[in-house]
């Protein structure tokens, strides 16, 4: 396929060589594939079973089988009802009214009300809860309680992006009753939520099994039992699927969908979503200087990556935020062009001779070819003066790193967005109040940062688009591609696309 000898001639050009996709060996349960059921390949498992502890965006698509969320999102992702049945947000966005549905039960029959609510965004963050969502959630004044389905968010500062946190990273509603009676520890070990499965068996690391929730409030899924199988080398991904042992995966290399879409029996998809391929950089060690920064971004080829990686499939980018969605300057272009690279290397003092210094971070197999483009991007930026020693990090080493504040000068990363709202594009990636900022400089972070609470939505937008095109000239940030999913699965087993790239098992049925 044209694929194959692109990304060949590629790979050979930057010193590279062609990369085997042999399977390794792995221990498998019995064949897949049941009237009644699904096995699916999932590269990675979930941070634990609280499902507000860490943003974790992989992770979303798993929580959302055994937990509800306040809202959530169709196919096209606008807003939809959920939990919530009604929702007014006030003129100044300081105040949010809620009413919820009344026939909601948790797994152990106990029903769902406000207090529920009200514990999940509020009580559990001023109880000093280990979560994330006191980040997402940090503004939250307090949750006035008018009946057991209705209530008010109250937030110290406005809030305008309220109504999508409600539907984003972390925001399930537990019960409280359960998770005071028995603990936090405790509860990660046996979870319930108001989801269509509950959670039955779980090994670390290995598999994940549920089964249909039969008093859902929601629409029942069609399959009574769920398989998750823990797979996080791409190539054990791709063995299972075409062995037969799971009837979907994602995350495997292009190459390998090419290949695969040729069995009779599978069906293969690359699907753009919205998510952001980019490099989350330091403003410190070997990155403190801006011109190095700005060198590393002009010295990749990011149309030669989405060539010879993804068919031409993902869009190169010059600002972290997916074309088509609000906060999406159209008019901006930051160029390809090694000779402008060098020059700014030769500013600083650095040459092909004598080059820049810098360590280098990236993924194996958590999105398809993420170290393959690293490992090019590598070669990209030997070519012009910038040495960069690579590294592999786990996924889930990436938050703790990123914390901590101990991730290389440049980490390979995919950014998720589920709501395509500017604030969760640059807003938390850019802004150095958040956790997720590798670059603290506040000449962005506080630009950035003011827009937090403009009310006015236009305003808002316009303003993100130019802290954007700011924060990539200052070298904050060094997008490269939109993110595609790669889907390989058997022909025969369907599911509801999602312009996230959420994979739903409740939305999943065999023809």
């Amino acid at each position: 396929m044209t694929i194959e000898i692109e990304r060949r001639a590629l790979l050979q050009m930057l010193g590279l060589g062609a990369i085997g996709s042999a399977a390794i060996g792995v221990s498998w349960p019995a064949q897949a594939q049941q009237a009644d059921a699904v096995t699916i390949g999932w590269p990675s498992d979930v941070p634990s079973w609280d499902p507000n502890q860490r943003f974790t965006p992989d992770a979303q698509h798993l929580y959302k089988l055994v937990f509800d969320q306040p809202l959530d999102q169709n196919p096209k992702l606008e807003l939809i009802p959920h939990l919530i049945k009604k929702w007014e947000m006030a003129p100044d966005a300081k105040s949010l009214k809620i009413e919820l549905r009344d026939d909601v039960v948790f797994h152990n029959g106990i029903k769902m009300t406000t207090e529920d609510f009200r514990y999940t965004f509020f009580e559990r963050i001023k109880a000093g809860h280990a979560v994330d969502t006191k980040n997402s959630w940090r503004n939250v004044a307090d949750i006035e309680i008018a009946s057991p389905t209705q209530c008010v968010m109250k937030f110290a500062s406005p809030v305008p992006t309220a109504p999508q946190w409600l539907a984003f990273l972390g925001s399930f509603v537990v019960p409280k009753k359960y998770m005071e009676e028995v603990g936090v520890e405790k509860f990660r070990e046996k979870p319930i939520g108001t989801g269509p499965y509950k959670l039955v068996d779980y090994q670390l690391n290995a598999r994940i099994i549920l089964e249909r929730n039969e008093q859902y409030w929601g629409p029942k899924p069609k399959l009574k039992r769920v398989t998750i199988e823990i797979i996080k080398d791409p190539s054990a991904r791709v063995a299972a699927i075409q062995s037969g042992q799971v009837d979907l995966t994602i995350n495997v290399p292009v190459r390998e969908v090419v290949r695969l879409e040729r069995e009779p029996t599978l069906a293969g998809e690359i699907n753009p979503i919205t998510r952001v391929m980019l490099l989350q950089c330091r403003n410190d060690q070997g990155f403190a200087d801006q011109n190095v920064r700005l060198a590393a971004h002009h010295a990749i080829d990011k149309a030669a990556l989405s060539k010879a990686f993804f068919n031409n499939a993902a869009v190169p980018l010059s600002v972290p935020v997916t074309p088509g969605t609000p906060g999406f300057p159209a008019d901006y272009k930051f160029s390809y062009d090694p000779e402008t690279a060098k020059s700014l290397l030769t500013k600083s003092g650095f040459s092909s001779s004598k080059p820049a210094k810098i360590k280098f971070g990236s993924t194996n197999g958590q999105f398809p070819s993420d170290y393959d483009i690293a490992r090019a991007i590598q070669q990209m930026w030997k070519k012009v003066g910038i040495d960069a020693e690579l590294e592999t990090i786990e996924y889930a080493k990436y938050f703790e790193l990123n914390r901590g504040g101990k991730l290389p000068d440049a980490t390979l990363y995919s950014w998720d967005n589920a709501t395509g709202d500017p604030e969760i594009f640059s807003g938390y990636l850019l802004n150095t109040k958040m956790p997720f900022s590798a670059f603290k400089d506040p000449a962005v972070g506080d630009k950035i940062g003011k827009l937090f609470g403009v009310t006015d939505y236009q305003a808002r937008v316009q303003g993100y688009k130019d802290a954007v095109k700011f924060a990539v000239d200052y070298g904050a940030t060094i997008p490269l591609l939109q993110s595609v999913q790669t889907v390989v699965r058997k022909k025969k087993l369907s599911y509801e696309k999602f312009g996230n790239g959420w994979v739903l098992a409740n939305t999943m049925s065999w023809s």
